[in-house]
């Protein structure tokens, strides 16, 4: 069964069939297979999306979007540029920051690279930044949607390994920041070293008149996260105060957002929305049916015989999400592995909130590796580039991405040590 499900899905992506759609395939071809009762489909597609909080996801991407129309991401450009865009580089910073700030509310990389790229993009290129490297920062900055809470991989992460999604929330920011950090950092020094943005300072308003003009955009992130840290509501509740704050502020504050625009944001985030649950939902199926296989435990066994040590296991799995996330959506991924290797890292004595950042900011990484990164299209439909010219100057930042995830994988505390504070672990 498992032989003819992997055959169906290879042959699915030699012919350019979408990756949603080949494990559907893949599945359908194991049930008949196994001769197994064609209602299993259906049964295990519903069970898959029958999730309370899987309901956040339509939430955040309506609310990233709202976000974009309402004049918020332009505000945080602002304010993001008001701190750290007075020094040569300072735009590029501006970009990481920025995508940082934005993705505490949105919880998607793809949003946060159409929303603040439309805005930095070309404000880069304006500056004196060569396009294919203004697409490149922010193809990889944006992944900080993915790993900063509230996060839609981390969502799913918890849904599919049942670990608590608040405990992953607390433990995404230090991985996050790191990131940001080591980001900001890079483009400082890669600006100096090739002479780029030495009129970044340009336009820049001063840090009290900036926080000032960006006080109701400031305060969605402290409002979200806030909440979901005091404990007032829940990741899935979270979502939906998103969603209203942005389109009060919006329409009734910046009026920014009227009823022909918001018609199209609720237009474009239904597409989006619909895109993501369908890949979950034949991601499910595929996961049940390699389960039904005996496949996790199979491969529980190999890592447990040829992995002999949680430090050779961590490196094996980093290797591994990598060169899978270079190849399957983000989703699919975690919704496909978490339920298999969550469990064998917890038999290494791998804490599971641990791994699920591990894994999220490995597949969060697919988003800007080629050939299917999403991150990567989105950034090339904004600056009008080809894919092929945005590489080069790609890999440098995929590198640092790379030096964080050894990091983040071989200190923990990283990741857990605020969610040992606040959970009283």
């Amino acid at each position: 069964m498992s032989t003819a499900m992997l055959f169906t899905m290879i042959a699915c992506f030699a012919i350019s069939v979408s990756i949603a759609v080949s494990i559907g395939l893949a599945s359908v071809v194991g049930v008949l297979v196994a001769e197994a009762n064609m209602l299993l489909v259906v049964k295990e597609i519903f069970n898959s999306i029958n999730k309370f909080p899987l309901a956040a996801i339509p939430f955040f991407i309506l609310a990233g979007n709202l976000m974009e129309t309402g004049g918020i991401s332009r505000r945080l450009v602002e304010f993001a540029k008001s701190l750290v865009g007075g020094v040569q580089g300072g735009l590029s910073a501006t970009c990481v920051l920025t995508c940082m700030i934005f993705a505490a509310v949105s919880g998607s990389s793809v949003a946060t690279t159409f929303a603040i790229g439309a805005i930095l993009i070309p404000a880069l290129i304006k500056h004196g930044y060569p396009v294919s490297y203004a697409a490149a920062l922010q193809a990889t900055s944006a992944e900080l949607g993915g790993i900063i809470p509230p996060s839609i991989p981390l969502i799913l992460y918890g849904v599919s390994a049942e670990v608590s999604i608040g405990e992953l929330f607390i433990a995404g920011i230090g991985p996050g920041i790191l990131i940001g950090v080591a980001l900001m950092a890079f483009t400082l020094i890669y600006a100096r070293i090739y002479g780029y943005g030495k009129n970044d300072g340009v336009g820049k308003l001063n840090v009290l008149a900036a926080t000032k003009h960006a006080g109701f955009a400031l305060l969605m992130p402290v409002i979200i996260l806030g909440g979901i840290y005091g404990g007032i509501f829940t990741p899935t509740e979270a979502s939906v105060v998103a969603v209203f704050y942005a389109l009060i502020v919006g329409y009734f504050v910046y009026r920014e957002i009227d009823l022909p625009k918001l018609k199209l944001v609720l237009k474009k985030s239904v597409l989006s929305s619909a895109v993501i649950m369908f890949i979950i939902a034949n991601a499910g199926l595929f996961s049940f049916m390699l389960t039904r296989a005996g496949i996790p435990d199979m491969i529980g066994r190999y890592l447990a015989e040829h992995l002999t040590s949680p430090t050779l296991f961590l490196l094996g799995v980093n290797a591994a999400l990598f060169v899978i996330g270079m190849f399957i959506e983000t989703s699919a991924s975690i919704i496909v592995l978490a339920p298999i290797l969550a469990p064998v890292a917890m038999l290494f004595g791998v804490d599971p909130v641990h791994f699920g950042l591990i894994m999220v900011v490995n597949l969060a990484m697919g988003m800007i590796t080629p050939p299917f990164g999403v991150n990567l299209y989105a950034a090339c439909a904004v600056a009008k580039i080809s894919l092929d010219q945005i590489v080069p100057k790609l890999l440098p930042f995929v590198l640092v991405v790379m030096s964080c995830v050894l990091i983040i994988t071989y200190f923990p505390s990283i990741s857990l040590l605020l969610r040992d504070i606040v959970y009283h672990k």
